[in-house]
């Protein structure tokens, strides 16, 4: 097999992937991947069902602990965080990575707002000193309430729910709640952020807004997104870079315009040249 193009990069990158490998038993879900993600631009991970795209992602969240690889995330301070020796909890909090899940995980009964609140919970809990600042109502307490809630309406107001504020999250349409979700993981503040299959079950009205919002956070805010999608009108429309996965293995990475006329990956994920074959042969 020859190695696949790569679109290089003069800038540091936010996220370097280097030979990733994740085995359970004797399946290789995952095989000597390496690829780079920067801040402020959209990385697509794309590729058949049981490619290994989810995989990625619970390695670098600290969901499993790689067999083999380093997975480094690059703080503006100079800090870098190997996120192939934290847990899920450190990965959160200290390297500061975000993801949402292929199924919804709100707080149904809470309201909006609440969501978004209690995804700010350690910052809060450490302005209140761990409760006793915030029993006595302190300032510093006071402060941080009042940034938390800013962030949170602001976010709010960015997905189109700040109306909504005081509903529960559960009585929200579904593509409402997606929304929800991810403004939920940008109120963690986080450097790059982990979208799960966030246009799954919306329709096309739902994913254009996406892709509306999504883009305009890449714009205005120094955070890197890499998602994980089928949806190709999605994908093709704002993704900056792509990673193609095959069984496990990358067979493609570059832009959109390279990857869609990749003869290897029209192959391997599209079918195109396969049924041209059956065709052919009847």
């Amino acid at each position: 097999m020859t190695a696949p193009a790569i679109a290089r990069s003069t800038t540091t990158p936010l996220l370097s992937v280097e030979h990733l490998t994740m085995r359970f038993g004797g399946l290789t879900a995952v095989d000597d991947l390496s690829f780079n993600a920067e801040s402020q631009k959209i990385t697509a991970i794309i590729g058949p069902n049981g490619a290994g795209k989810t995989t990625v992602f619970n390695c670098l969240t600290g969901f499993y602990r790689a067999t083999v690889g380093r997975l480094t995330l690059r703080h503006e301070n100079g800090h870098n965080y190997l996120l192939e020796r934290m847990t899920d909890h450190e990965v959160a909090a200290r390297a500061r990575v975000a993801r949402t899940f292929q199924n919804i995980r709100l707080f149904p009964a809470m309201s909006v707002l609440e969501n978004l609140m209690v995804a700010q919970h350690n910052k809060l809990m450490r302005a209140s000193g761990y409760t006793f600042l915030g029993l006595i109502a302190a300032p510093g307490h006071r402060k941080a309430e009042r940034a938390a809630v800013e962030l949170a309406r602001y976010w709010l107001s960015r997905v189109g729910l700040e109306a909504q504020a005081d509903q529960s999250a559960g009585s929200l349409p579904y593509g409402a709640q997606r929304r929800l979700e991810i403004a939920r993981a940008l109120c963690t503040e986080p450097l790059l952020l982990c979208l799960d299959e966030p246009a799954a079950g919306l329709n096309a009205r739902e994913s254009g807004e996406l892709n509306e919002f999504l883009l305009y956070v890449r714009d205005h805010h120094p955070i890197g997104l890499l998602l994980i999608e089928h949806d190709m009108s999605v994908v093709m429309q704002i993704a900056d870079h792509l990673v193609v996965l095959d069984y496990g293995r990358k067979i493609s990475e570059g832009t959109t315009d390279f990857v869609r006329n990749d003869p290897t990956v029209i192959r391997a994920y599209l079918g195109v040249e396969e049924e041209a074959d059956a065709t052919n042969a009847g």
